[in-house]
């Protein structure tokens, strides 16, 4: 069973994850700056919203600081992802390591670093970081989770029943791809326009009656990244323009996190979503010049910030 988890990343997704887990397991957090893990040690993480809690978490900004772990999750922001793999690389060659961070590629980037028994996940999970501390959960959505590569399907088992265990909603699946890919082309698609237009997700991205509605767009994009898909032969397992009017009917806006990037001047995760999917268009021989105009965009507001 999987006893102990570190989570390698306090941000959103991280603290919400290490504070739900908190309560089932003995959870370490790994974060980038000592201040943070000194703050964490001293008055524990709080999470508000959809949850209401405070748990003990054990923080450190080196691996060798905390306590050989079961289960690694990697929660990074797409540009932490490599000094996260360096950092963990000739470590806890016992554990299984499970990156969910969006886009595709994480594991490859991970791989490259250490031979560890991987499982592969994707969320849909968010909130707001109020500070070190102190996290509000807004999304209480699922996520996805399943065996990658030579993986056994056991291990995913076990991890997602650990997840739920904690209250967090989870689907373990045989093959993640088709998961990743529906929430690839959601994120490259709504992430990207949000990014470009300042709009958070809200009704806009569905309405598509006329010509200049932004629905059009957003429809036109999602029929791009899904000849992607259907070249790559990837049956979904969401239908990706589904999943945004779904989204848009919540009753309020939600803020896509390469929004939130842009506007705070950090990088986006911009290659591992809008360039992963751009570059599977062409490795398929598929014209996506939608999304390859997205893609240079937010490349451009990038090199902007």
């Amino acid at each position: 069973m999987m006893r102990r988890v570190c989570v390698v990343g306090a941000g959103v997704i991280g603290s919400l994850v290490a504070g739900h887990l908190a309560r089932v397991s003995e959870v370490s957090l790994l974060c980038r700056r000592e201040e943070h893990a000194r703050a964490l040690n001293e008055h524990g993480l709080r999470i508000s919203g959809k949850a209401e809690f405070r748990v003990a978490v054990t923080a450190a900004s080196s691996p060798d600081a905390l306590p050989p772990p079961d289960l690694v999750i990697v929660a990074t922001k797409a540009a932490g992802i490599e000094a996260a793999a360096s950092a963990l690389g000739g470590r806890w060659p016992d554990a299984v390591v499970m990156p969910v961070l969006n886009g595709l590629g994480a594991e490859e980037v991970l791989r490259r670093h250490g031979n560890w028994r991987m499982i592969s996940a994707v969320t849909f999970i968010s909130g707001t970081k109020h500070s070190d501390t102190h996290v509000q959960y807004i999304l209480d959505t699922e996520t996805w989770l399943g065996p990658y590569g030579d993986t056994p399907a056991a291990l995913a088992e076990d991890a997602g029943a650990l997840i739920a265990r904690s209250g967090l909603k989870v689907e373990v699946l045989p093959d993640l791809r088709p998961a990743q890919w529906s929430k690839l082309i959601f994120n490259a698609t709504v992430n990207g326009v949000a990014a470009l237009t300042g709009l958070p997700h809200d009704f806009h991205f569905g309405q598509e009656d006329e010509a200049w509605q932004l629905g059009r767009l957003v429809h036109a994009l999602i029929d791009e990244g899904k000849a992607v898909a259907r070249s790559a032969a990837i049956e979904l397992h969401d239908d990706p323009w589904e999943m945004n009017v779904l989204a848009t009917r919540r009753g309020y806006a939600h803020f896509p996190s390469m929004l939130e990037d842009v506007e705070a001047g950090r990088p986006t995760e911009v290659e591992l979503i809008n360039g992963a999917l751009v570059r599977e268009a062409r490795r398929h021989g598929v014209d996506a010049p939608l999304q390859e105009a997205v893609y240079a965009l937010v490349r451009g507001r990038d090199t902007a910030s």
